[in-house]
């Protein structure tokens, strides 16, 4: 979503998630991607069910707080502009003191502004990892990616059939 404004980022999500309304209530929905916001913003508290935006209420549910394994827990900010974990000192200093004000809080103590969203009853988050693979300290985005695995159980059909292959 966009990085500058959040008029933006709240009409993107509200537009995003009156589609997935759209959609039928049984099938699973998966919305991820770099949101640029933290979850505690409008936006977040917006698709996540907290607030309303022009009337509507979303109903996503985060696969991070989800999932029932979590890696890499300790990279509470998914934001790392290509320095990784090597935050200057006064960055340091800010997120340490940000972690200590939001302790008291389990739904505000990460930091990511990138996000795997979900909807659906069949849908259950086995693991979440924030990913911070690099080459040599050279990173492939500024931002982690959040990568989720999901279990779906065996009644789930799909809506249409597999095109057959032609012999």
């Amino acid at each position: 979503m966009d990085e500058f404004s959040p008029r933006a980022r709240r009409r993107s999500a509200l537009l995003t998630w009156q589609h997935i309304a759209s959609l039928p209530p049984s099938l699973p929905v998966v919305y991820c991607g770099g949101f640029n916001t933290q979850k505690e913003s409008t936006t977040g508290r917006f698709l996540l069910g907290r607030s309303r935006e022009h009337g509507a209420v979303g109903d996503m549910r985060d696969a991070w707080l989800n999932a029932r394994i979590r890696k890499n827990v300790s990279l509470i900010r998914t934001y790392h502009g290509f320095k990784g974990n090597k935050q200057g000192t006064l960055e340091f200093l800010k997120l340490l003191f940000r972690a200590l004000c939001l302790c008291w809080d389990r739904q505000t103590q990460d930091l990511h502004v990138d996000w795997v969203l979900y909807r659906g009853r069949s849908l259950i988050p086995a693991s979440c990892e924030v990913v911070n693979d690099n080459i040599d300290g050279f990173y492939p985005s500024s931002h982690y990616p959040v990568f989720a695995e999901f279990m779906l159980p065996r009644t789930v059909r799909m809506l249409e059939p597999l095109p057959q292959e032609q012999t």
